[in-house]
């Protein structure tokens, strides 16, 4: 009995991953955000309003696609992705460098845009209860849009990008939270103080718990399957994607959310010295998984469940682009973060977030609120999404046109954070790639001459022991030349064996206008990095039978 239970269960999974229709929807999803994103990009418009527009235009508007089971769970895993970068992004000294500022204005803008929105929406005439959902729906930023965006823009580590970083990381330990909280309640559930209370305080005991868990396995069980593996970097690339996705099973063991999970796994891993590397690594696949979120976020629209709350659609849309970044920029003018940063914040913070639909998800499935307000929601966050997507591509030009105005004329700190802010984090260093003897012997030359040295291998036990600053990182990947302030080097030394990869090194350094000098092992690439402008070719071959003839004629047997 059991066995043709399993049987069958077996049949069913099989048959609904390779139906048809599922291959036909996947494949309208991926060429519809691929034709899109060309159109975006030739608009010079985010890519993340192509995927919104194609998601409509293959759901509401044309039917040919609708949201299966397997589909969503790929957008669910984009998600995971996601959160698990962003806590990769965020060492211990990170969050220790987070500070105050995040801090207090993550508690003030949760509390003060919550209030009011929870209050516009008891004037519209919600219950208490549905006022509760969009409060929360609307005080929610997205992670997505956010960490998407500026790191399209390379602005993720400027001070800006940091504080909106750290009130994005209190809205979701938030709604975490929330939904945790929910989840446990069951249908039948009760909103008293005790119970929410009660609930709130097992939820909390569960991430600490599965958080101490997380870092002493490892921190002392892998450390050392985990050295081994970053040696190679597929490898390394394979362990940490798993190591993610073990985290997250025991998230869901714990009844707490899958994100919760995946953000756990980034930021364990953010202690260790490969993080870079897994980092650049898992971007291009997250990427394709954020695009398919974006898409069925699309499809899951209904423009015709909104005809009827066009009104509070409206009002919705206003509060999440002017009220709430309004009270974002007070609290930090208050905290004295600035003009220029406590503007670009709460640009950067005017959107509705991924994770108010699935709060809004549970609870109609809880049935405390009706699937009217999850599609009126959608819509709102439809069009704070797009907007403020084209608001931050262009927050400076935005901040520029704002300050004009004569509240923003006082002071002088304006100009001083407009000076700052390409500032990078290194100038006038000299790169080295490629630690094997020759590399880690000009690394510490060059430094015993008291140059500023950076190191870059994808092995970091070559990298153990330099007396300068390592990066371990794969230099084939142009996220890490920018990381590593290519543009602002005084010179660039790869003594790879690798052709390939310095024929690209040198191709950059000539775009950029940086000197480089390359280790030629095949003389028959010379011609190719001459015509690339390689200020220097080390060519050891030849420099060592210079070496030797001039020793053998100091010694008399060949003729000076």
């Amino acid at each position: 009995m059991l066995g043709t239970v399993l049987r069958n269960a077996g049949t069913s999974i099989r048959l609904s991953l390779y139906d048809e229709s599922f291959i036909q929807s996947f494949g309208l999803i991926i060429a519809a955000a691929a034709l899109f994103v060309l159109i975006a990009r030739a608009l010079k418009a985010p890519a993340i309003i192509a995927y919104l527009v194609s998601g409509l235009l293959i759901g509401p508007v044309t039917g040919l696609v609708s949201i299966s089971e397997p589909i969503d769970l790929i957008a669910k895993a984009g998600i995971a992705l996601l959160l698990f970068l962003v806590g990769i992004e965020l060492s211990f000294e990170k969050l220790v460098d987070l500070g105050k500022t995040a801090l207090l204005a993550g508690l003030g803008q949760v509390f003060g845009t919550g209030i009011l929105a929870w209050f516009l929406g008891a004037q519209l005439g919600f219950t208490a209860l549905e006022s509760l959902f969009i409060a929360t729906s609307l005080t929610l930023s997205s992670t997505v849009v956010v960490v998407k965006l500026l790191n399209d823009s390379q602005e993720l580590d400027q001070p800006y990008g940091r504080i909106a970083i750290g009130i994005l990381l209190f809205q979701d330990v938030v709604v975490i939270l929330f939904l945790t909280l929910l989840s446990g309640l069951g249908r039948d559930m009760s909103f008293e103080i005790g119970t929410v209370a009660k609930a709130l305080g097992i939820a909390l005991g569960k991430m600490a718990l599965l958080f101490a868990g997380v870092l002493f396995t490892l921190r002392y069980l892998l450390a050392r399957p985990f050295a081994w593996a970053a040696r190679s970097q597929d490898m390394l690339f394979i362990c940490s994607l798993g190591w993610c996705f073990i985290v997250v099973s025991a998230a869901h063991y714990f009844h707490l959310s899958e994100e919760s999970g995946a953000f756990l796994a980034g930021i364990s891993l953010a202690q260790m010295p490969f993080s870079h590397d897994v980092q650049h690594r898992t971007h291009p696949l997250m990427n394709f998984f954020v695009a398919v979120f974006f898409v069925t976020l699309g499809i899951q629209m209904n423009p015709a469940g909104v005809a009827d709350e066009v009104a509070g659609v409206v009002l919705f849309v206003c509060f999440v682009l002017v009220a709430k970044p309004i009270i974002i920029f007070a609290l930090l003018i208050w905290l004295k973060s600035g003009i220029r940063t406590a503007f670009l914040s709460a640009v950067a913070l005017s959107q509705v977030s991924e994770f108010s639909y699935i709060l809004l998800a549970l609870g109609v499935a809880k049935g405390i609120i009706q699937p009217a307000l999850l599609s009126s929601v959608g819509f709102v966050g439809l069009v704070t999404i797009a907007v403020s997507a084209v608001a931050i591509t262009n927050n400076h030009r935005l901040f520029l046109w704002v300050r004009q105005l004569s509240f923003f004329r006082d002071g002088t700190e304006a100009g001083a954070e407009g000076s700052q802010r390409f500032k990078p984090k290194r100038h006038g260093h000299i790169i080295v790639v490629g630690m094997n003897t020759l590399g880690r012997e000009i690394a510490r030359r060059l430094s015993a001459r008291g140059e500023q040295v950076l190191a870059i291998d994808t092995d970091p036990r070559k990298l153990a022991g330099l007396p300068c600053e390592t990066i371990h990182g794969n230099v084939d990947y142009l996220s890490v030349l920018q990381e590593v302030d290519l543009s602002q080097a005084k010179l660039l030394v790869s003594a790879l064996h690798i052709e390939s990869i310095n024929e690209l090194l040198a191709y950059r350094c000539d775009r950029l206008d940086i000197p480089c000098s390359i280790n030629v092992t095949d003389l028959s690439v010379t011609e190719d990095l001459l015509e690339l402008n390689v200020d220097y070719l080390m060519m050891p071959k030849i420099d060592g039978i210079k070496a030797q003839t001039r020793e053998l004629k100091r010694m008399g047997i060949l003729p000076s």
